[in-house]
Parts: C-alpha cells; sequence; structure tokens
C-alpha cells in the first residue's frame, strides 16, 4: 500500500481508503459478517483510512467500524459525516447553514458519532452536503472550531454536491475546510478543471468517492442488469440511464483493451483517480474480502502519465443521475 499527505493535516493516509457506505446497507443484501471480515481484510492490507457517515443504514456502518477497530492496534483515521438538519435538493446555492447545521445539532450529532464509533474523537468531521452559501456562515465554521478546541474532531470537511464541488472555494480559499469530499472518476473529471487546483494551492485533504460510477466502470453492468429491491441503483440507474452508462463504458473497455490489456476495469478507474497528485485517499466501497484484496492492489506506485491523462479526457461526461433521467 503507498501513502499520502492528507492536506495540512500532514497525515500519511492510505492512497485507497475503505468506503463504508454500503456495509451500512442500501445496497442490495448485506452480511454483517462479511462487513467485518472486509474491515479487518482491507486493514491487514494497509488500509489506514476509513469513511462513512451517520447517514449509511441510520448509524449502522459507524457502528460496524467501531466494534472492528475495538480489536485493532493500528493507527486508523476515520472521517464520518453528519446530515443536514434541513435542506433543498438538489442543493440550492443560497441555502441557510443555520437551518442545515445549527450550531448545537452539529455537536450533538458529534456526539453520537463518537458513541456509535467508539472513540475519543473524529479525525475528519464532514458536513453530508454543501451549499455556496455555507461559505459566509462565521458561526458554522466557529463550531468546528470549538469541536477541534474540545477534542472531539482533528480536522473539519464537507462532502460536497455531486454537481457542483466548486461550491466550496470560498471557503477552502479562506482556510476555514481542512478537507474535501468530492466525485472524481473517468466520467466526472471536471473537479480537475477547478476544484482540485484551488486544493493542490491551499493544501487541501482530498478524498474522492465514486470511482467507480456506483458500479457502472467496472464493467459488470449492462442494459439488462437486475439489481435487488431496495438496493439504491434502482434509482440511479433508472429509465434510460443504465442503457446510456453502458453504452459509455464499453468505449472505455474498448479502449482499455487496446492501450492498458493488463489492468482490469476496476483497476484502470481507480488508478485514473490516483494519477491526480492532489488526490489524498480514493474510498471505494468495500464489503467483502475479495473487494478489499481487489480495490487495494491496485496500490502500486504506477500512475497514468499527463499524455495519457489528456487522452483518457475524451470520456469526460456531465451527468445527475441522481436529480435526472437523461434522455
Amino acid at each position: 500500500m503507498k501513502y499520502r499527505m492528507f492536506g495540512n493535516m500532514k497525515w500519511e493516509v492510505s492512497e485507497i481508503g475503505f468506503g463504508g457506505w454500503a456495509i451500512g446497507g442500501g445496497w442490495g443484501p448485506q452480511s454483517d459478517e462479511d462487513s467485518v471480515k472486509a474491515l479487518h481484510r482491507a486493514i491487514d492490507l494497509g488500509v489506514n483510512f476509513i469513511d462513512t457517515a451517520q447517514g449509511y443504514g441510520d448509524g449502522k456502518s459507524e457502528e460496524i467500524i467501531g466494534e472492528v477497530l475495538k480489536e485493532r492496534s493500528e493507527d486508523i483515521f476515520v472521517a464520518t459525516k453528519v446530515p443536514p438538519k434541513e435542506f433543498d435538493y438538489p442543493p440550492r446555492i443560497d441555502f441557510d447553514a443555520n437551518k442545515a447545521f445549527p450550531k448545537n445539532y452539529l455537536i450533538e450529532e458529534c456526539e453520537k458519532s463518537l458513541k456509535r464509533l467508539k472513540r475519543d474523537y473524529i479525525d475528519v468531521y464532514q458536513l453530508h452536503t454543501w451549499s455556496a452559501k455555507f461559505n459566509i456562515n462565521d458561526e458554522l465554521f466557529e463550531t468546528f472550531e470549538k469541536l477541534k478546541n474540545d477534542g472531539k474532531i482533528r480536522a473539519s470537511g464537507a462532502s460536497v454536491p455531486d454537481t457542483a464541488p466548486h461550491y466550496i472555494i470560498g471557503a477552502l480559499v479562506d482556510g476555514k475546510i481542512d478537507s474535501i469530499q468530492l466525485i472524481y472518476n473517468l466520467f466526472e473529471q471536471f473537479p480537475a478543471w477547478n476544484t482540485l487546483k484551488v486544493c493542490k494551492d491551499y493544501d487541501i485533504g482530498v478524498i474522492v468517492r465514486v470511482p467507480f460510477d456506483e458500479g457502472a466502470l467496472t464493467g459488470k453492468y449492462d442494459e439488462n442488469t437486475i439489481f435487488s429491491e431496495g438496493d439504491i441503483r434502482n434509482h440511479y440507474f433508472r429509465g434510460n440511464n443504465l442503457k446510456i452508462v453502458s453504452e459509455k463504458v464499453n468505449e472505455i473497455v474498448k479502449f482499455k483493451a487496446e492501450k492498458f490489456p493488463e489492468l482490469s476495469m476496476a483497476d484502470f478507474a481507480l488508478k485514473f483517480c490516483l494519477s491526480n497528485n492532489t488526490v489524498s485517499t480514493v474510498i471505494p466501497g468495500i464489503r467483502n474480502i475479495h473487494q478489499a484484496e481487489m480495490n487495494t492492489s491496485v496500490s502500486d506506485g504506477k500512475y497514468f502519465t499527463s499524455d495519457e491523462l489528456k487522452e483518457l479526457s475524451k470520456f469526460a461526461w456531465r451527468k445527475d443521475f441522481w436529480n435526472e433521467e437523461v434522455s
């Protein structure tokens, strides 16, 4: 496993982290036994960064992680996310931070996460969305500072909207946020054009989520793929979405087969994310031992060159499957 510096915190974090959404539920059947084994195997293989959220199974993901970490002696960095108390989706640029994340609410929810995680502090406490108007809300950042001063958190962060990562640039430039979690993958290359450049200049920790575009970029889906009842992918890939994304992925499959036949599609997708040196860690979802071994094996220090990345830019595709069905 290779390690990278996490922004101005200067932590050495594994460049492949553990995405904890699926172990909380919502992605089809998932046994707690498989979740526990996946976490242990990932840590055995050098993973020292775990990302979760209160909203993953209504705290279940945090609880499973807390139980596993009680059994481990390694220093593990844990990031979790607090959902907004009130918010509009898709994100409005002018939503009131005092309604979404009031001071007492943030403090109380932090204590709940600490209890579930069985820890004295959270390494990265993230807001689970962002509005551009948050950038000018002093009380929000004062609350983060209070939690730091009280020893409850070590770093502040935000998981920014899928298609609008740039909403947070004001807070990054002002030094009010330590880390950002965003979508960056072969389709969603947009952050490299703006937000990641700001993160590099201001030494911000960068957590990349959805490297596989909810699994599509592994190449394992086609237009006839059926997801189990209760699986969130039923909504994401509704209507024409699955058909069109499968067609787009097939173009990448053909390109990879010609230029990088030695790589699996999963490896190819992860290497794209890791090839941007501003990225601190990538957090693919890991729900079993096989996925832990497969995702961590890509960390070999071999990345795409700048010329190769330029060639891959032809696959950039802006979409918003959570809120729109493509025609």
